[in-house]
């Protein structure tokens, strides 16, 4: 499957149905080759299944670096709290070992946030992309409903 994905397949169904020759004296109704846009079809039904797992890893992904971002958050917190047990012996040098823990475990939980933040954007932009798509589809499938039921309707035959 190339990058045009659903949407790609939704206009090359489109265009078939456009460019079927209509049926003699109806303009509303199209000698449409079934297997060619059932073909489609099928192609389309294929594509969500690859692109649902996308978007499963993609959540994967974002929570494997916010797990990430917290295990080094952790560790940058615990190697902060072992310096200042190894040179606890003096006041002074203990005050400061505590202000650079701080700073560290500040440090941190800001580039947690962060992170955390870019990767809820980039999941967010992902499953709008997502929505988008399946949008389109379903206004794509209701455009073909609405003329399948209005040709019904009109007494033509496909």
């Amino acid at each position: 499957m190339d990058e045009t994905g659903v949407l790609g397949l939704i206009e090359e169904l489109s265009i078939l149905l456009e460019d079927a020759k209509p049926v003699f004296g109806k303009q509303n109704l199209r000698q449409v080759d079934v297997a060619a846009a059932f073909e489609i079809l099928d192609d389309i039904r294929d594509t969500f299944p690859a692109e649902f797992a996308q978007a499963r890893q993609i959540v994967r992904e974002r929570e494997s670096l916010l797990d990430d971002a917290e295990d080094e958050a952790n560790r940058m917190i615990e190697d902060a709290r072992s310096q200042a047990m190894t040179i606890a012996s003096e006041q002074e040098i203990v005050r400061v070992s505590q202000q650079q823990a701080d700073v560290i475990l500040a440090d941190a939980r800001q580039l947690e946030r962060e992170t955390r933040a870019g990767a809820e954007d980039y999941a967010d932009e992902v499953f709008g992309h997502v929505e988008q798509s399946l949008d389109t589809l379903l206004a794509n499938v209701r455009r073909c409903r609405d003329r399948l039921n209005s040709a019904s309707l009109s007494g033509g035959n496909y």
